[in-house]
């Protein structure tokens, strides 16, 4: 690939604009300035630099973010901040998009991608990728509510049965539990249904793949590893 190229596919803007970065002496590879724009690359492990800013050639973006209350999960927010402001320019000029949705008041693991297959692959209905939630509620969670979570509501406007597993009890208003589906609200729909109310949600794990050390607003690149443990679900 071409230098002008994989700088416009890494989001620095037009090729164009890239030809002017490599022309004004902007871009280094290997703390070397590069001045050509047609010069070919290996991009294997391709490390450069723009403006003294390092970067490392990326095919396509996996990030996880711990996302705090009060942004939504849309590039035009309407009522609070969007979770986009939390990036810079590169990535959402490479299309990053959210990976599902967060409510404006629900809190963690957010996933963003610009990889069409792997937004498919968590998304789509028929995959049943695990999410797991901790949830403060309104009022004390009862044992009967824990069995109705896990023998499954009926949630207005939507088919089927919605079940939840893995209910732990953590706190007498704290709960955990798992589910597979992932339809509008579910999680607060589903307490309401059993007669309580989510105060505060949280997701703390997407398949196989949690926040680990990750503070609220921050947001890391996923390892190959780490994509693979996103995609998890059970057989």
């Amino acid at each position: 690939m071409f230098l002008e190229k994989m700088l416009q596919s890494q989001g620095f803007g037009s090729r164009k604009y890239c030809q002017q970065l490599i022309k004004n002496g902007a871009v280094e590879i290997n703390a070397e300035v590069v001045d050509n724009p047609k010069l070919k690359l290996d991009l294997s492990d391709l490390h450069f630099s723009v403006y003294g800013e390092e970067y490392l050639y990326r095919e396509h973006l996996y990030i996880a973010l711990n996302k705090p209350k009060g942004y939504e999960c849309s590039h035009q927010a309407t009522h609070h901040f969007s979770v986009f402001e939390l990036f810079d320019e590169t990535l959402l000029n490479r299309g990053l998009q959210c990976v599902g949705r967060l409510d404006q008041d629900t809190t963690g693991l957010l996933l963003l991608t610009d990889d069409g297959q792997y937004l498919q692959a968590l998304t789509h209905p028929k995959k049943h990728v695990a999410k797991v939630y901790v949830m403060e509620t309104a009022d004390a969670v009862t044992a009967e509510q824990i069995q109705q979570l896990e023998q499954g509501v009926e949630l207005r406007n939507e088919n089927g049965i919605f079940a939840a597993t893995d209910v732990n009890l953590l706190d007498t208003h704290k709960l955990q539990m798992t589910v597979h589906q992932g339809v509008y609200h579910q999680v607060k729909r589903m307490l309401a249904a059993v007669g309580n109310k989510v105060e505060h949600l949280h997701r703390a794990q997407i398949g196989k793949l949690d926040l680990e050390d990750l503070a609220e607003g921050e947001w890391v690149y996923l390892t190959s590893d780490q994509i693979e443990q996103s995609k998890f679900r059970e057989q």
